[in-house]
């Protein structure tokens, strides 16, 4: 694993449903930047809708602020979702986790009612801290290798045939 820090970038929103996709889409765009895959960069992306969402819905009775802040590397994507709201016991919520129904499409799933569960289905890892607000630790790994690995194989197949 690479610790090699390429950059840093956090940003401020009020705890409010509108701005939701401004995260969502400010997300999208450094991993784009980054590399990740469409999948990869639609999983985080709900991935943190969820996570601002349970922050906007549960953290504030009368308003604040949820910060995000993502760290860059080489190899993957560090976001930081944190609020100084009420704080919640997250053993307790991960034991009241149940499956999710692998039958019932992705599309008709409500996007701030998967909580934890999907956060960590859809990113590689997943810490919570939780003592004085919450703070959403997700991480993405980029795997460049998986591509480069799949184009050789159709390069090399092409030319054989050709």
């Amino acid at each position: 694993m690479n610790e090699h820090q390429v950059d840093h970038i956090e940003m401020s929103i009020p705890a409010k449903a509108e701005y939701v996709g401004v995260v969502r889409l400010t997300i999208s765009g450094i991993a784009n930047r980054l590399g990740f895959s469409y999948d990869d960069i639609e999983d985080m992306k709900i991935a943190v809708a969820e996570a601002c969402t349970n922050a906007v819905s549960h953290a504030y009775e009368d308003g604040g602020n949820v910060k995000i802040a993502c760290d860059l590397y080489e190899d993957r994507i560090e976001i930081i979702i944190a609020d100084e709201g009420q704080s919640f016991d997250s053993k307790e919520l991960q034991g009241k986790l149940g499956p999710v129904d692998s039958k019932q499409p992705i599309g008709d799933m409500k996007e701030g009612g998967l909580g934890l569960f999907l956060i960590s289905t859809l990113m590689d890892k997943v810490q919570i801290h939780d003592e004085a607000g919450v703070v959403l630790m997700m991480t993405k790994f980029l795997r460049k290798n998986e591509v480069e690995e799949h184009v050789d194989g159709i390069s090399s197949l092409q030319s054989e045939q050709g």
